[in-house]
């Protein structure tokens, strides 16, 4: 498997929640506007932070090094500990719930729940062999979408499942051999979004695709050399954005030259919003501003 923020029992953590960036590198978090005609810097820091989602008081959660912070746009904010008693392993797949007081985060290949200013969390997903990554939640707030790993004498089976954010029994959407992440609802509820190989020709040509949110009718939506990741729709209905790698990267790693692209939710030509040394953290979850006229993301610059 490629390692990532998914790292199984066994594999190297080497690209997770603690990785060390390179001799000179920086954490950029960055926010962008919907038409790619504006971007700005928030923030830079010499260690790393990952994966920006946006509050609806106007301000970022990010991770980094195991922790959550909260980060104001305000000028010369610097980001804030979020206090999450028990855990320090928090890696970038976490989101708010919809009414913005409930972080939703996964750590530990688990899934917990704890209140937006911190505190003892909740753990949402059972304990046991197989693993969960929170990506996406359902517009109403009551179930949350998750990639799912479990490693058989086999190999590592890819999935694709729905959990109840009160907690409870996981139903399976998508399970099998090809590798599938990054599920999120549009915010009608009509459709999940996800990536996946499943219409790879070559190991890791990764491609953007859609289902509904009981598995069935899916179809491709993304098409071309690129590789696509983590399509994340955008408060409206209108436009998916998404991490476009070069052809022939496998699986979601980090320092390469990646575009942030934005295409129509119900298909066509995307165009690109912003290009950039990143990947891995940049933009694991949906971080489009309650207004939807903004995207937050991570870029990691060499010197």
């Amino acid at each position: 498997m490629q390692a990532g923020s998914k790292t199984p029992p066994g594999a190297n953590p080497a690209h997770g929640p603690f990785r060390p960036l390179q001799p000179g590198q920086v954490s950029q978090v960055r926010i962008v506007s919907r038409d790619g005609a504006e971007d700005r810097l928030v923030y830079e820091a010499s260690h790393l932070l990952e994966a920006p989602n946006w509050t609806g008081d106007g301000a970022l959660i990010v991770n980094g090094g195991g922790r959550l912070f909260r980060l104001a746009l305000a000028e010369g904010a610097v980001p804030e500990p979020i206090a999450v008693e028990g855990i320090a392993d928090a890696n970038n797949d976490h989101l708010l719930s919809p009414d913005g007081a409930t972080i939703y985060l996964s750590a530990s290949r688990c899934v917990h729940a704890v209140a937006v200013a911190g505190g003892v969390p909740r753990r949402v997903s059972a304990h046991g062999d197989l693993a969960f990554y929170l990506h996406g939640i359902s517009p109403d707030g009551a179930t949350l979408g998750c990639a799912t790993i479990l490693r058989d004498a086999e190999g590592l089976n890819w999935g694709i499942a729905t959990l109840p954010a009160q907690g409870g029994e996981a139903t399976e959407l998508l399970s099998g051999r090809v590798p599938v992440d990054g599920p999120e609802w549009t915010p009608d509820g009509a459709w999940i979004w996800f990536n996946a190989e499943l219409e790879a020709v070559v190991p890791g040509d990764a491609s953007l695709f859609r289902m509904r949110p009981d598995g069935s009718g899916i179809e491709r939506m993304s098409f071309g050399e690129r590789v696509d990741w983590f399509p994340h729709p955008d408060p409206h209905g209108e436009l998916v954005a998404y991490l476009s790698y070069p052809p022939g990267t496998t699986g979601h790693p980090p320092d390469l030259p990646v575009e942030l692209r934005a295409m129509p939710a119900g298909g066509g030509e995307p165009r690109t919003l912003a290009r950039f040394f990143g990947g891995q953290g940049s933009i694991n979850v949906n971080s489009w501003s309650p207004d939807g006229e903004w995207l937050a993301y991570v870029a990691y610059p060499l010197p």
